[in-house]
């Protein structure tokens, strides 16, 4: 399969903390790929220099095997980002909200208001276009941030943690919204601290700690790894390789 994104030799530190220590790995087209570690383990710096975000010290990241440091602008319009933290506008609609983060590529016009209600039904949300976010449960927003990160049809999409503190229902909903992204064409880096969310919607898993990659691989194929050794989950591979929760 193709590389959509390269990351090689990344390198960051904070005064003589070192949190990401020459990482490289590979995100191929069209795949799900979980991005997992425990607390502290650089993951939520790793994503911030991809997306430009946070400078690196050392290291480069290729996209469609160009340099993104050379071509930003480019890279960005491809690029995808649903943040941990819910990041909507609360006097504004669930339509506006859209439609204000589909402006900001440059869209204007019916081209506009077609992809911001077809964002707003990939997450079920059409039909409350109108109402407000203060009006929805955690669910419903979590699934209008998602909205507002795809609006501009991604290629390369950004997932931290986006189903953290909902209920089971609202979180089968957005897997599901996450599937029909990958059947489009999407490309989808995926954290979580459920594991078995990563084993339901990824094909590939990335673990990292202290800055470096400890496993990675095809999904199936480290469960067949480790599964000798008389571990039969993810959640026990990840308690083995690390020696903490994934919650912690």
């Amino acid at each position: 399969m193709e590389n959509l994104l390269k990351v090689i030799g990344l390198n960051k530190s904070y005064g003589k903390n070192q949190v990401v220590k020459n990482l490289s790995f590979e995100v191929k087209k069209g795949e799900i790929l979980g991005f997992l570690g425990p607390n502290g383990a650089g993951k939520s710096t790793t994503i911030s220099m991809i997306s430009t975000l946070v400078d690196m010290d050392e290291g480069k990241v290729l996209f469609n095997d160009k340099d993104i440091s050379n071509n930003e602008g480019e890279f960005k319009k491809s690029l995808g980002l649903v943040p941990q933290d819910i990041a909507v506008f609360s006097d504004l609609s669930a339509y506006n909200n859209v439609k204000f983060f589909c402006s900001l590529y440059g869209i204007k016009g019916q081209k506009l208001r077609d992809k911001s209600k077809q964002a707003l039904e990939a997450v079920g949300l059409w039909e409350r276009k109108n109402d407000y976010p203060d009006s929805f449960s955690g669910g419903m927003k979590r699934r209008l941030n998602i909205a507002c990160s795809i609006v501009h049809s991604p290629k390369l999409l950004i997932m931290d943690e986006p189903t953290v503190g909902i209920d089971p229902q609202s979180r089968n909903n957005i897997l599901e919204v996450i599937k029909n992204l990958q059947k489009q064409g999407t490309t989808i880096i995926y954290t979580s601290h459920y594991m078995e969310e990563v084993d339901a919607i990824c094909s590939r898993i990335i673990i990292l700690d202290k800055g470096e990659i400890i496993e990675q691989g095809n999904k199936d194929a480290i469960k067949e790894k480790y599964r000798a050794k008389g571990l039969n989950s993810l959640q026990e591979i990840f308690l083995n390789i690390t020696g903490k929760e994934l919650r912690d």
